[in-house]
């Protein structure tokens, strides 16, 4: 990969060279170009064949979080934009100092006025026999993270070495990934360098909760197999299988280039205060630097040093003076915090506060009146303000008796407040550890017209990275602009500023028709989208131009592509359609042939009242549905953004209360609205009387069959976070209740934004607008009525979805395409 932009035989310009197209690297260039951006013309030597991302979020790729794009710092654009030459994919393996010259793997030579070595650190791998093997995997880059995600698909049993942030990382993401993990760390508590004994515990009780295996004390003694990882054996004569072992021991300076160059070369490369090596035309920075005696693996003090060395290359005098670290991290999900020193002893006076109900530890260690160290576990938001006080040197004795329940308790006199505590903050206390943003920076970011949370994320990158200071960041636009912060609906993601209902409204006024022109015409700022705005995109062109637009499968989920879902050993659950949970001898007989034919290890009655076959590998998954269609079965849809399943009771036909016929208003519904594709997941229930046995009033839109009729509600789900149906109306027959549910589903699918459920929508745009659109509305309703069953015309996907015999089909000529309603707030 190698982008050069032409240069102009007039250009003079000295010519800085950086070896390293990492963080820090980059880093350096953007303080530089800030600061004079026609000083230097630059080229950057990537080892990588990649673009400038942020390694601290590996770990949310390899757990499915995020892709490679949602990582992305600087973009090809950004390359191109200002005029870097990239040569990415090409390491620079000699630096010849006398004729300021270096020299790729690939015999690439470039000449250099000023030269930067920002190479970063090199993983520590423990030199025990059996290091070498097949299957022994760094975590350090996006080939790393490759690399555990192919042998994850395999599944098995990972052993994780290093029970400090990356491997526990790592583990937490194999985990996700459906495999059995061990971590075994040396020494006797977790992330000892970050926290004490106590949270250090705790996150061992949280992370074996989570079904992992940590041994700590564990002494590796060799990685044993042949020709490939088989296990790890331990010096008391544990023996631990595994498939892959990961070593996250930690990190080395990465040296090697300097020192063969011949440049000071201590525990990292030798620099000054503007991060000038031995030779004044060579700079250094990040991880692979040693200043006065420190080497930093943190993120902060690479910025500082980034800074500085920008300052010294346009002829600024200020210079770094080395910096007091603090960790804020997400372990697995779960915050923590450290700074300073919290190993205490003489004159040191311990505060502590532990709530095991919250899983909450604080810790803040006071000498001479002053924070030294603080610990914080499962509530970190009070970090910044302890850090910020430890390194001003503070004098807290006036704060003593309400330290440890925070900034926002302190700063309210004695009540809560969070915007008082961000207030209180001052102007240099860091707010974006990832990527070291100060108060005063957001500050002036808002003041320059960053009047949003996303646009002050574009403008600085604060909240861009992690999001853990997403609060603060709000927070600060309060105070900066009361009623003036534009609060409106979120981007649907980084490569647009347009929200979900902005897309949708322009999608019919410009009468666009596929992803490729939505992109172009509302200027996405990525060339072929992301994982969050393709699948949106592909919905919202589905729901506008039923019959026209051509299903893009390959901006589906995965799930949606395959009909199936992918279970934690890397096998894949199969659920037929059964209407309305009926089912008879040729369909349980075809099923009981797959199972047996596919050796599938267990069948199950899900919830909504269909069996699901577990076990099934992905290569027979067109198999098993062909098998399965011959007898008349078809998806239930239970991994799609679309009806997953109409649950009912026997109603009337047996049950001795049942005042309707449940059951079989259940298998019409569902024969109507299947295969249907839905901002997100929907379901239906009807219950024959007010017993409410097939629980109607939690699921999307349901049923309770009274002795006068149907009552109809919608917007109900269970879950985490249950919600009760609101009642949309009484209606005295079953074609009434199927035309309400048919126009329902139709505003809905109009209307919801992408992956908003039913629940959410109805409390954003009110029950009011639903009534008036559905039930006041006779007209409006049949014409919502009438576009769904077109679309419904157009819904299958394919054999696995055909829609069965007797399915009603109502098709209408075309109509015009609709026009979504004004949104009422």
């Amino acid at each position: 990969m190698e982008h050069r932009p032409i240069k102009a035989e007039s250009d003079t310009r000295e010519h800085l060279v950086v070896i390293g197209n990492g963080m820090a690297g980059c880093r350096a260039v953007e303080e530089l170009l800030a600061r004079d951006a026609a000083r230097y013309r630059v080229t950057i030597f990537g080892a990588e064949p990649r673009v400038n991302y942020n390694r601290i979020m590996l770990s949310p790729v390899l757990a499915g979080e995020k892709c490679f794009d949602d990582i992305v710092i600087n973009d090809a654009d950004w390359y191109a934009a200002n005029g870097i030459a990239l040569v990415a994919g090409d390491p620079v393996v000699t630096i010849d100092r006398e004729a300021k010259t270096v020299t790729t793997r690939g015999g690439v030579s470039e000449s250099y006025d000023k030269l930067l070595i920002a190479t970063g650190s090199d993983p520590f791998i423990i030199p025990v026999p059996g290091k070498d093997l097949p299957g022994v995997i760094a975590f350090r880059d996006m080939d790393d993270v490759g690399a555990m995600l192919s042998a994850a698909e395999r599944g098995g049993s990972a052993v994780v070495i290093g029970g400090g942030l990356l491997g526990l990382e790592a583990a937490h993401g194999l985990s996700l990934r459906g495999m059995k993990v061990t971590v075994l760390h040396l020494m006797p508590t977790l992330m000892e360098r970050q926290l004490d004994e106590a949270a250090g515990w705790l996150l061992k009780q949280a992370l074996e909760a989570r079904g992992q295996t940590i041994l700590t004390g564990a002494d590796t003694a060799e990685i044993i197999g042949n020709g490939k990882v088989e296990g790890v054996k331990l010096k008391d004569g544990t023996l631990i299988p595994a498939d892959i072992v990961v070593m996250a021991v930690g990190i080395r300076p990465s040296t090697a280039l300097a020192r063969e160059a011949g440049l000071a070369v201590g525990r990292g490369i030798q620099v000054d205060d503007h991060m000038v090596t031995s030779d004044a035309d060579i700079l250094a920075v990040g991880e692979c630097v040693e200043h006065d005696g420190q080497v930093y693996g943190l993120v902060a003090p690479l910025w500082d040093m980034c800074r500085s060395l920008a300052d010294g290359l346009v002829e600024t005098p200020t210079g770094y003076r080395g910096s007091v670290t603090s960790t804020k991290l997400k372990v697995s999900g779960i915050d923590v915090f450290s700074a300073g020193d919290f190993s205490g002893g003489d004159g040191c006076e311990d505060i502590v506060l532990r709530d095991a109900s919250r899983g909450v530890y604080k810790r803040v260690i006071v000498k001479d009146d002053r924070i030294v160290g603080a610990v914080l576990y499962g509530d970190t938001a009070d970090g910044n303000w302890y850090f910020d006080l430890l390194k001003k040197q503070e004098d807290v004795s006036d704060l003593r008796d309400v330290l440890i329940f925070g900034q926002a308790f302190a700063s309210g006199g004695g009540q809560a407040d969070p915007k008082a505590a961000v207030a209180a903050l001052s102007d240099d206390a860091e707010i974006c550890g990832c990527n070291g943003v100060s108060k005063g920076q957001v500050v002036s970011c808002i003041a320059k017209g960053a009047h949003s949370l996303d646009a002050v994320r574009g403008s600085c990158k604060a909240s861009a990275s992690c999001g853990s200071c997403t609060g603060l960041v709000e927070n600060l636009l309060a105070l900066t602009l009361g009623d003036d912060v534009q609060s409106g609906p979120k981007t649907m993601c980084k490569c647009t500023s347009f929200g979900h209902d902005d897309v949708r409204r322009e999608i019919v006024a410009q009468d666009m028709r596929s992803i490729p022109e939505v992109m172009q015409k509302l200027h996405w700022s990525t060339p072929d989208g992301c994982s969050a705005c393709r699948p949106a995109l592909n919905y919202y062109l589905l729901c506008a131009l039923p019959g026209e637009y051509v299903d893009d499968q390959q901006s589906r989920f995965v799930n949606e592509r395959l009909h199936a879902n992918i279970q934690k050993d890397g096998t894949y659950s199969v659920v037929p359609r059964m209407w309305g949970g009926l089912t008879n001898p040729t369909e349980l007989r075809a099923i009981a042939d797959v199972v047996e034919k596919y050796e599938a290890p267990m069948v199950k009655v899900t919830g909504g009242q269909r069996l699901d076959i577990f076990g099934i590998k992905k290569e027979d998954l067109p198999a098993v549905w062909a098998d399965l269609n011959a007898a008349g079965m078809v998806s239930g849809h239970a991994y799609g953004k679309a009806l997953r399943t109409v649950k009912t009771c026997v109603g009337s036909e047996w049950c001795r209360f049942g005042t309707q016929d449940s059951t079989g208003l259940g298998v019409k519904l569902e024969r109507m609205s299947w295969g249907s594709w839905m901002p997100h997941k929907f379901k239906i229930a009807v219950s024959g009387c007010p017993r409410n046995c097939a629980e109607a009033t939690i699921k999307d839109f349901g049923v309770v069959c009274v002795d006068s009729g149907y009552e109809l509600h919608v917007g109900g789900n269970g879950g985490i976070h249950v919600r009760a149906t609101d009642l949309l109306c009484k209606v005295a027959t079953e074609q009434e209740a199927m035309d309400h549910c048919a126009a329902f589903i139709q505003l809905y699918r109009e209307e919801a934004r992408y992956l908003e459920r039913t629940a959410p929508w109805i409390e954003r745009v009110g029950l009011e607008h639903i009534k008036a659109r559905i039930v006041d509305d006779e007209a409006g309703r049949e014409a919502l009525r009438a576009r769904f069953l077109y679309s419904q015309s157009f819904s299958q996907d394919d054999p696995w979805a055909q829609r069965a015999e007797g399915a009603e089909a109502e098709h209408h000529a075309p109509m015009a395409r609709f026009t979504p309603q004004k949104e009422i707030a």
